[in-house]
């Protein structure tokens, strides 16, 4: 498996994968954010596994959504994404759903809650 940035022609796999997941996809913002280069698939074998859509800030990086298709889940597909978006990116944020909180644990997120419902978790960088 590799983790590249995805291009153009990735656009319509990495809308159905965060589709599948049942995230909030805009269509032509993740391709806006290809287009800036701030999107990341991993494949293998010239499949796309998953996929994560970050932002690039100021001073790091925001995680907007990560997915990874169902069968191939628990595989470490995940992981790799936000450690390849860590690498570009340096100290990562993101805003989740508590059903999610163990997968951004797992990664040494510092999560805690915001008044929205949700949870924001901050990955610093390794250095």
């Amino acid at each position: 498996m590799t983790v590249r940035r995805a291009t153009p022609d990735d656009h319509l796999t990495v809308v159905r994968i965060l589709d599948a997941a049942m995230l909030e996809t805009d269509a032509s913002e993740v391709r806006k954010r290809i287009d800036a280069g701030d999107v990341l698939v991993a494949e293998d074998d010239g499949r796309i596994l998953g996929a994560a859509v970050t932002e690039s800030r100021e001073s790091d990086g925001y995680l907007d959504s990560i997915a990874v298709r169902r069968a191939r889940r628990g595989q470490g597909i995940g992981t790799a994404l936000v450690e390849a978006a860590r690498d570009r990116h340096g100290t990562l944020t993101a805003e989740f759903d508590p059903s999610v909180r163990a997968f951004y644990e797992s990664l040494e997120f510092d999560v805690e809650s915001t008044e929205e419902r949700r949870l924001r978790g901050v990955l610093e960088s390794e250095d």
